[in-house]
């Protein structure tokens, strides 16, 4: 039926974007004939590995009917191939099967790393949703915690697919999860303190990126100025000294 609508669309000369989800245990046929009509796919992962998928579904199989659907994605958009244009994406519904933060960002940065993903999304569980005995239904993080952990995730995968992070760069505490706290950036920065100052009118674009409170906008403006002959001499060179510039203050020099 999902195939079917979006080849009415087509028929009927809608040449806009369309994402497609695939599910659990699609035949290889179906999966083509998505390829073939959309401008995305994605089959959601849900969780980190076989083990704690089984706690969330026994009518799945883990192998079969998701690893399997994805990497056949993963061959068939490879680049120079027929449907190269099909970007594809999935999620984590984080916190449901009791995985660690540790284990779905090694996920992620294997399915960007190895199947050539284009975005990895992620949903904070909430209690109450599901039944008593997963593992997500006995956490002692309120659903609160739970909406910061996913959103300390989403700011670990911009690591990773726009700073120059590995996986293994990304900080975690003891129990493998993320600082609700501090975000991704500053953690790693106070456990490295070793690399900074960073130079502003040396460092490159990636050391750069690399400072707490710079982000993607500020360092493209730093190369810029610097680009124009202009020595950055203080932080109101760079803009109007917000929280952010005031942030990244501790960690540079000029």
């Amino acid at each position: 039926m999902l195939i079917g609508a979006a080849s009415m669309l087509r028929r009927r000369n809608f040449r806009g974007y369309i994402h497609l989800k695939i599910l659990p245990g699609a035949s290889d046929e179906a999966i083509c004939q998505a390829l073939a009509l959309a401008n995305a796919v994605s089959l959601n992962i849900e969780t980190a590995g076989e083990k704690h998928f089984r706690e969330l579904s026994k009518a799945k199989d883990y192998i079969e009917d998701i690893i399997r659907p994805i990497k056949l994605i993963s061959s068939l958009t490879q680049k120079g191939s027929r449907y190269s244009h099909v970007k594809q994406t999935t999620q984590f519904v984080v916190g449901a099967a009791g995985e660690s933060d540790r284990e779905i960002v090694s996920y992620s940065w294997g399915l960007y790393r190895r199947l050539n993903f284009h975005r990895v999304y992620f949903s904070a569980y909430q209690r109450g949703l599901g039944d008593s005995g997963l593992s997500g239904e006995k956490s002692t993080s309120s659903n609160a915690e739970m909406l910061t952990r996913e959103h300390r995730l989403y700011q670990a995968d911009w690591l990773m697919r726009k700073y120059g992070f590995k996986s293994e760069e990304i900080p975690f505490d003891s129990t493998g999860n993320l600082s609700l706290a501090n975000d991704p950036k500053e953690a790693w920065a106070l456990n490295n303190m070793d690399k900074f100052p960073v130079n502003v009118n040396k460092a490159d674009k990636f050391e750069l990126l690399r400072v707490p409170g710079l982000g993607e906008v500020t360092v493209k403006r730093i190369l810029e100025l610097r680009a124009n002959k202009h020595h950055i001499s203080h932080m109101e060179d760079i803009g109007r000294v917000n929280k952010l510039l005031q942030k990244a203050s501790a960690y540079v020099s000029f």
